[in-house]
């Protein structure tokens, strides 16, 4: 039994070849488009290949010419069948016979058989005019599909900007208003325009949780929309890492408490010195800490740990923070484009999760600025995980944010 690959885009064709050759005793692999015929032969190594020359993307003359410039395939019979189609063209790309449409039934298999037998049609002319014919409509074909590719990607360019700029724009819009509504929250608060009933503090007390979680939304907004236009300011100068780790984990507690969330921490060993801007640095840490806590079941647990070492070919030292957690996990085919601004696996309206997709790659852009990087593993590898906590192992997602102790900051913005 011979395995033969037939492509066509069309399925009855495909169909009708298939019955004819697979009662034949033909093993019969199908592909509906060039590209996707090129693949299939590369990995399924067929022992013949029928190609049609009026395909989608690459056409049946592509389709030989790639085939024979495939070491492993050169000597693959191919035989060319269309309805419309030249054959001395076909026959001078590579092809070894040709075929017309519609074929017939009772004779196709004794005309594989005989290409499968070794026969090759040779053309009638001579010269090599079919071939340079061949080449000319090709390279045509070619510049064709770059002119569509720039095109494509200067309308990507435009849409990438006006993406900043609706980003910017809707950011400050919404800033705006929000100013008057924090200040007289303040005020009403701390009771200077009244005396507060219980009632009314605990309506304003959610109110102004709201509120705040909203005001961190625009910053990170902001802050995305800046890194990405490359005119965030970082203000960089002396800090304890250390430091910045606790005041991160401090913030998170009360999440941590109303979802019923264990938390487990490494205490640093001491002051960790470090140069470079730790409010951005302390949220990036945040933005760790939230998604951990926001992908952790009720109950579950999340692990901190902030150290710092040396590089194992004696690099400068590194300052590390990690957050595990005991959650579902990140596929591997999702672990780089969750660091992506708003990609979430998850991404129906919907979704079980909360948020908008911004928080991991706010910290990538922080870690990044500060000569480091932000790592996903999912399930963690890291044994610190599996060491510390014996008792409730962590099988969820280890996110680990490294930055250079003094790092080259990038330069400030100019309006020039």
């Amino acid at each position: 039994m011979s395995r033969i690959l037939h492509i066509e885009d069309d399925a009855g064709s495909r169909l009708l070849v298939r019955k004819v050759l697979a009662a034949a005793g033909h093993e019969v692999l199908d592909a509906a488009s060039g590209l996707e015929g090129v693949r299939l032969a590369k990995t399924s190594q067929p022992d013949l290949v029928i190609v049609d020359l009026n395909i989608p993307d690459l056409d049946g003359y592509e389709v030989a010419l790639r085939l024979r410039g495939t070491d492993s395939l050169a000597a693959v019979p191919i035989v060319a069948i269309t309805a419309e189609g030249d054959r001395e063209t076909s026959l001078a790309v590579g092809c070894d016979g040709f075929i017309e449409k519609p074929i017939d039934v009772r004779s196709f298999p004794a005309q594989i058989q005989r290409f499968l037998g070794g026969h090759k049609e040779r053309p009638s002319q001579t010269g090599d005019l079919p071939l340079r014919a061949a080449s000319h409509r090709i390279v045509e074909r070619l510049e064709h599909k770059v002119e569509d590719l720039v095109e494509a990607n200067a309308r990507l360019e435009e849409v990438a900007r006006l993406r900043r700029e609706f980003l910017r724009n809707l950011s400050h819009e919404i800033s705006t208003p929000m100013t008057p509504a924090v200040g007289y929250l303040k005020l009403l608060l701390n009771e200077e325009l009244g005396p507060l009933t219980a009632m009314q503090r605990k309506a304003l007390v959610a109110v102004d949780a709201g509120v705040s979680r909203f005001r961190g939304l625009i910053d990170t907004l902001l802050d995305v929309s800046a890194l990405e236009t490359g005119r965030l300011h970082f203000f960089a100068r002396d800090y304890d890492f250390a430091k910045m780790a606790k005041r991160a984990i401090d913030e998170a507690k009360p999440r941590l408490v109303d979802k019923q969330v264990t938390l487990h921490v490494t205490p640093a060993t001491g002051p960790t010195p470090a140069y470079g801007d730790p409010d951005k640095v302390r949220r990036a840490m945040s933005h760790l800490l939230d998604n951990a806590i926001k992908f952790t079941p009720k109950g579950g647990t999340v692990a901190v740990r902030a150290t710092s070492r040396a590089g194992s070919d004696g690099s400068a030292e590194t300052l590390v923070f990690e957050v595990a957690d005991s959650g579902p996990g990140v596929p591997e085919s999702h672990q780089e484009k969750i660091l992506e601004v708003f990609f979430q696996a998850d991404g129906s309206v919907t979704r079980q999760y909360g948020g908008v997709g911004l928080g991991l790659a706010f910290a990538r852009r922080v870690a990044e600025a500060h000569g480091g990087r932000v790592q996903i593993e999912s399930p963690p590898r890291d044994p610190w995980t599996a060491a510390e906590l014996a008792s409730t192992p962590l099988t969820g997602t280890l996110v680990r944010l490294e930055l250079e102790v003094r790092p080259t900051l990038p330069a400030p913005p100019t309006d020039g």
